[in-house]
């Protein structure tokens, strides 16, 4: 049984419904801070999985919509960076991506350590699909097949970032839980008066005009366009980057260039709609159209690689990102991002910190450094690290 892209989208919603309803009656969930796409797409997942396993009904989502909603998801997050906002929290910033630097060069070297002990090819230890997701994956794993001769790097790729998104989502909100109920932590006075950026509070009702939303929309269009015309153009050169990164850094632009001489002031209210909008949609149509029975088929090291790797991303978060960022409240909503796109993807991050600040409080910081460090400099920093990895003797 297929759905069409009509049917999928109509199947989204309904399921993004359901894991509110799924949060709403199982206080487990709320207490662990289990993001809603995340309880209500892996329910209908496991479903599919019975439905497929019992009664041989295979059932099909069409995910033609998931690379334009990811697109406009990344425009988003760069049409709402303010880079005097960004100044502001620059020292942050620069601390916050040296962590996730650190953690990638420690997922480089486990998983370099790891598939050396278990007989594997070195290549199945990259970062690639684990502080990337699905876009770089895909991208490198063109690479890993062309150039280094992995074979099935593609679906390889695909299933690890799909394990790595499922695990991103599930230990975000029990590893910020634990930091803030060990340390007794609660928001600062500050949140609730600094400004709100798109991501935050996802359910306040906020005032917006249908104009807003035709110019932010047109703004988006732009972002769209112009960034897959450059990520076709610089494709196989130095410069080449997944698709949503350009058009994240067309979003930043297109935002301050606007603003600097006075031209243009980008609607935050209606960016943040349709970022949430967007990001909501993401996760759950990736969620539910999971194939667990792939996953479930992994070679057994490649799943001691990803296990092994996730208990080292909730360590690495407690330990180590918590500790750098300041040991506050903030620091614990952004450890839990970190755990989203450090396994998964931004996606991942923003909607494990969604699920704690609705649970625990605001943190404008948290939302303030996170989408930008994992949607923009975490491609460029894994990229270089990659290729330094790769320069070692163990890949030659």
């Amino acid at each position: 049984m297929s759905l069409d892209t009509s049917e999928t989208l109509m199947a989204a919603a309904l399921v993004l419904l359901l894991g509110r309803q799924i949060l709403a009656r199982i206080p487990l969930l709320r207490t662990y801070s289990i993001p809603e796409p995340v309880a209500g797409g892996l329910l209908v997942a496991l479903l599919v999985f019975a439905l497929r396993r019992t009664l041989q009904i295979d059932v099909r989502f069409d995910t033609t919509l998931q690379a334009p909603l990811m697109l406009t998801f990344f425009a988003t997050i760069g049409l709402n960076a303010n880079l005097a906002g960004l100044k502001a929290g620059g020292l942050t910033l620069v601390v916050f991506f040296g962590a996730v630097v650190g953690l990638l060069v420690m997922q480089d070297a486990l998983g370099l350590v790891l598939a050396w002990a278990l007989g594997q090819d070195r290549l199945l230890g990259a970062s690639v699909t684990l502080s990337g997701g699905h876009g770089t994956g895909a991208a490198w794993a063109r690479v890993f097949a062309e150039r280094h001769g992995l074979a099935s790097a593609t679906k390889i790729a695909i299933a690890c970032a799909t394990f790595g998104l499922i695990l991103g989502g599930l230990i975000g909100g029990p590893v910020a839980r634990f930091l803030i109920t060990h340390h007794a932590l609660a928001p600062s006075p500050e949140s609730d008066v600094a400004g709100t950026t798109a991501f935050e509070q996802p359910k306040a009702v906020r005032p917006i005009t249908a104009e807003a939303v035709i110019e932010t929309v047109a703004l988006i269009a732009v972002c769209l366009a112009v960034g897959s015309a450059l990520a076709s153009w610089l494709n196989g050169t130095t410069f080449e980057l997944p698709t949503f990164v350009w058009v994240l850094f067309v979003g930043v632009v297109l935002r301050n260039g606007l603003a600097v001489p006075g031209w243009y002031q980008v609607f935050e209210l209606a960016v943040s709609l349709l970022g949430n909008v967007s990001l909501g949609l993401i996760l759950t149509i990736a969620l539910m159209s999971l194939r667990l029975g792939d996953l479930a088929s992994l070679a057994l090291p490649l799943l001691a690689i990803l296990i092994v790797q996730a208990i080292a991303m909730a360590v690495y978060a407690i330990f180590i990102t918590f500790r750098v960022m300041g040991r506050n409240y903030d620091a614990a909503v952004i450890a839990a991002g970190h755990c989203g796109f450090g396994l998964g993807a931004t996606p991942t991050a923003i909607a494990n910190m969604q699920a704690i600040t609705e649970r625990f409080g605001r943190s404008h910081l948290a939302f303030l450094v996170v989408p930008m460090v994992g949607a923009f400099f975490i491609d460029i920093a894994n990229a270089i690290v990659i290729k330094l990895f790769l320069l070692l003797p163990v890949y030659g």
